[in-house]
């Protein structure tokens, strides 16, 4: 049960293997042990062999050491592919970054701040999300800006599709052999994370110490670095507001490539008049609370069986609960979590993006795809469904 909820396969011989077809665990005393990265069980391009059977390990072919080393904390991943070991903690940032603020340079700088203390790997994840309302650029975009905004980091922003949710950073950290992990968050995100992270140490991933760090505290109301966000960020592109969007860049991104920024979200955001923009609780919920409010307490949005993505953790699932200003909801999986009402959105299902329903579930001629169908359409019962679109006589 826990392999297949980390969509692992059996070797047939006691080993399980990732989607890349990488061993990474065996079962011991019925539970699944995964294989330290520092002691790796067998080579990959081998078959996996019954556990009595096994021969003794081999070692990974030694490459040349790197002729300089970065400091300590921020460059670690390019030594740690060239020695094929890994450090006993890794320190990890999630986010959205949708778009890059000078704000996400504190979160930024607290992260390497904490990898050195530990003498930890430092490893940063924005999420794959994509949407024109709170995610408007694409994950390579995204990416592309981060590095200029902040080159001190470039090396350890990691632009991988299928780290979508917190969870698929922790398995992926685990089996690659760390025993320990820091998440860096910022201060409003720290319980959240602390209770997610820790109420599933054991059964998707297996570390020693899980610490969620605070990057310090976030005012919405402050002036200057504490209070800039995302949001903000959207808001100025909304209201047409370069100034105030270029107060929220640092000063190492130039005003051509600031402008360049702005005009990228301004595009994914599908701004053309102002008129035709969504409302302020869509874009920018922090910015217009009681729109937020307003409109959750009517039911026109949140309702249970909608799916929603959380947008601190990544994680998506059906709402199951509706409280009075939060939701409780459920993974594919069956996890369970609970989210802010600021803090989720309508999960993505048909943009154009990496982000929303997988292909499995959209398959012609299943109820996957029948219920993907109907919840895309607002119908409820089949008839209602194809009543609503049979073709009518002429």
């Amino acid at each position: 049960m826990q392999a297949r909820k980390l969509n692992l396969k059996s070797d047939g011989h006691g080993g399980w293997l990732d989607s890349r077809g990488k061993f990474v665990a065996t079962t011991e005393d019925g539970k699944l042990k995964f294989v330290d990265k520092k002691n790796p069980k067998q080579q990959d391009d081998k078959p996996v062999q019954p556990r009595a059977a096994q021969a003794k390990p081999e070692q990974e072919p030694k490459k040349p050491a790197p002729q300089e080393t970065e400091k300590k904390g921020t460059k670690k991943t390019e030594t740690d592919e060239v020695s094929g070991e890994t450090a006993e903690t890794l320190t990890v940032a999630f986010g959205r970054f949708n778009p890059p603020t000078v704000g996400h340079g504190k979160l930024l700088s607290a992260a390497k701040k904490a990898a050195n203390e530990t003498d930890s790997d430092l490893k940063i994840y924005p999420s794959r999300s994509q949407d024109p309302k709170k995610n408007p650029l694409d994950p390579d975009m995204k990416i592309s800006f981060m590095k200029k905004m902040f080159p001190d980091f470039s090396e350890n922003i990691v632009n991988d599709d299928e780290m979508r949710s917190i969870f698929n950073v922790l398995v992926t950290a685990n089996e690659q052999g760390y025993r320990n992990v820091n998440i860096i968050v910022g201060s409003d995100r720290q319980a959240e994370f602390e209770n997610l992270a820790t109420k599933y140490n054991g059964e998707l991933y297996d570390f020693k110490e899980i610490r969620v760090i605070s990057a310090g505290v976030r005012d919405a109301d402050a002036e200057g670095v504490e209070g800039m966000s995302a949001s903000k960020m959207r808001k100025a592109v909304v209201d047409g507001d370069f100034d105030a969007f270029r107060r929220g860049t640092p000063k190492e991104l130039d005003d051509g490539d600031t402008q360049a920024l702005f005009d990228a979200v301004r595009s994914g955001m599908k701004i053309k008049k102002k008129k035709e923009v969504a409302e302020m609780w869509e874009i920018a919920p922090k910015c217009d609370p009681t729109g937020l409010r307003n409109h959750y307490v009517s039911g026109n949005i949140f309702n249970l069986g909608d799916i929603v993505e959380n947008l601190n953790t990544g994680l998506i699932g059906k709402i199951i609960r509706r409280g009075t200003n939060h939701l409780i909801c459920v993974t594919e999986e069956n996890y369970m979590f609970k989210s802010w009402i600021r803090d989720v959105m309508e999960a993505v299902v048909n943009y154009p993006g990496p982000s929303g329903v997988s292909g499995s579930q959209r398959e012609v001629g299943t109820d996957a795809n029948r219920d993907y169908s109907m919840r895309m359409t607002g119908t409820t019962a089949i008839r209602n469904f194809i009543n609503k679109y049979k073709k009518k006589k002429s």
